[in-house]
């Protein structure tokens, strides 16, 4: 059975485990990063990143690993094609560090892309057009175009996109954000996170049934 525990606070969570004899759970925003400090261990990819998304416990002890890797690589990889070396990641968030990681395992070099200037960071106010065009790879991972966001894009020069590039957006609902609206009209490949979704939910499906 799969159930939601909704917590008002991180520091909930040994209550939550104390209170239910869970044996694997999914973590999601905005506790992927705070709920490392209450696990026992943690896998390779869950540690180099830095977030959790999926929790295993066997014998009382609880290990973290973040499935989103392999969601994001598995839909990703059938898109590519030779021209996309180089990509632009929106956004500096948690839910960017899965992608970052695994545009580093594909030899993808990336520029990460935020609303505030930051060491290594290129802010909208500095993305040109002509790095726009030479990143043929762009990937949404702000919350822009959903929820309460829904009317709402990234700033960037979207003349500047061609038939060349793929848009990936990490958001699922909506199927097609203004972002990905915006690349297709451009003649972008453009792909949303519902297969990520699905994916990742399969990996942790795994984990807890080995």
């Amino acid at each position: 059975m799969y159930t939601a525990y909704p917590l008002d606070g991180i520091s909930k969570f040994p209550q939550l485990l104390h209170e239910n004899p869970l044996l694997g759970l999914n973590v999601t925003i905005p506790y992927k990063q705070a709920v490392i400090a209450y696990l026992d261990e943690l896998d390779a990819a869950a540690k180099a990143i830095g977030a959790v998304n999926c929790i295993d416990i066997r014998d009382g002890v609880s290990k973290g690993y973040n499935t989103d890797v392999k969601g994001f690589k598995d839909s990703l990889v059938p898109l590519l094609q030779s021209h996309h070396t180089k990509a632009l990641v929106l956004g500096t968030g948690g839910a960017s560090l899965a992608v970052r990681y695994v545009l580093d395992e594909l030899g993808i070099v990336y520029t990460s892309v935020s609303r505030d200037k930051k060491e290594g960071v290129v802010c909208y106010e500095e993305l040109t057009g002509d790095m726009v065009s030479g990143h043929k790879l762009i990937v949404n991972t702000t919350p822009l175009g959903m929820g309460s966001y829904m009317d709402e894009h990234p700033a960037i020069q979207y003349e500047a996109i061609g038939q060349e590039h793929l848009l990936y957006d990490l958001i699922y609902n909506p199927e097609e954000t203004i972002f990905l609206q915006k690349g297709k009209a451009q003649g972008a490949a453009i792909k949303n996170g519902l297969e990520m979704l699905h994916l990742q939910a399969e990996a942790s499906w795994d984990i807890w049934n080995r």
